[in-house]
């Protein structure tokens, strides 16, 4: 087959250049000079026979055409890269591409990965997050953190924690002077909520058995990692899960005041793709979660 591309330096400089809007941010991403740069991007429109970038008032700025191309080569230069480091750690192990919800990635897996890459120095995890349920097929993910009921189709699921919600404030929280020692104090304070989860207040007051509260009032954060840190700065009341405040709650920085939970039908699960059951990677990631979440709970 006669190929007829580009040179891959021209590609990989384009994306950085595209990336930035900034020759100079390119060239020493780079490591060349910014003349190497304008080279670079000049010998790719000559072939292309199209401009890729325009400068307007001084600002570098892609045209349709440069939108468009970047977009086409930017997932090809991942694959390579993905591609090229499988090959580079095959004899290691590989790789395995991880997607997390950013909570529970930042506060519970992170911390313990010290632990799992001296149990497993020859499996090297690709964390990446996200907010909702990745795509693992599509997005190439080999294994997922998922929270919800566990009936997701195309996939494997395992349960790993269920969900129990924590009251917590920090200890010199004091809503109109008073310290929280009932679930009846609760209401003059303020309510820290989950935007995604606008519901686990009323859910909590209602088990509570507390009424002529407007559950939904309240300053608004888009993950639980937020919250937790709201908390901890004395802003208000948080509804935690149990699973992502166990070093806040040794340390102190955070207490629970009573303890009553708010169980929900939801848990978190580690999923896989059909493909990716049975690697043995994907095993001993698995394996050492459900290990992890156990000695959590026995401590």
């Amino acid at each position: 087959m006669s190929w007829h591309l580009p040179s891959l330096s021209a590609l990989r400089t384009f994306e950085a250049a595209a990336r930035h809007l900034s020759f100079t941010r390119a060239a020493e991403e780079m490591h060349l000079t910014q003349s190497a740069v304008s080279r670079h991007i000049r010998a790719l429109e000559d072939f292309l026979e199209v401009p890729l970038f325009h400068r307007i008032q001084q600002r570098l700025v892609l045209t349709p055409a440069g939108s468009a191309y970047l977009a086409d080569i930017r997932q090809h230069l991942e694959g390579l890269q993905a591609a090229t480091l499988k090959m580079l750690t095959k004899e290691a192990g590989g790789v395995l591409n991880v997607a997390t919800l950013a909570a529970f990635g930042t506060k519970w897996l992170i911390p313990r990965l010290a632990h799992f890459h001296k149990l497993h120095p020859n499996v090297l995890l690709n964390l990446v997050t996200r907010s909702g349920e990745a795509e693992l097929i599509n997005e190439k993910f080999d294994v997922g953190i998922y929270y919800g009921e566990g009936n997701w189709k195309g996939v494997v699921s395992f349960r790993i924690s269920s969900e129990d919600l924590v009251l917590v404030v920090a200890e010199n929280y004091r809503p109109n002077g008073r310290q929280i020692a009932s679930p009846h104090d609760v209401s003059s304070g303020t309510l820290l909520q989950q935007s995604k989860r606008p519901n686990i207040w009323r859910e909590w007051f209602a088990q509570a058995g507390i009424v002529g509260v407007n559950p939904w009032a309240g300053p608004r954060f888009e993950h639980f990692y937020m919250v937790i840190q709201a908390a901890i700065a004395g802003l208000g009341c948080a509804l935690l899960p149990e699973i992502l405040i166990g070093d806040e709650l040794k340390s102190g920085r955070l207490i629970a005041p009573f303890s009553a939970r708010l169980k929900t039908q939801e848990a978190y699960y580690l999923v896989l793709t059909e493909k990716a059951v049975g690697i043995d990677s994907c095993d001993i990631f698995k394996n050492w979660i459900l290990s992890e979440l156990k000695y959590d709970i026995d401590n």
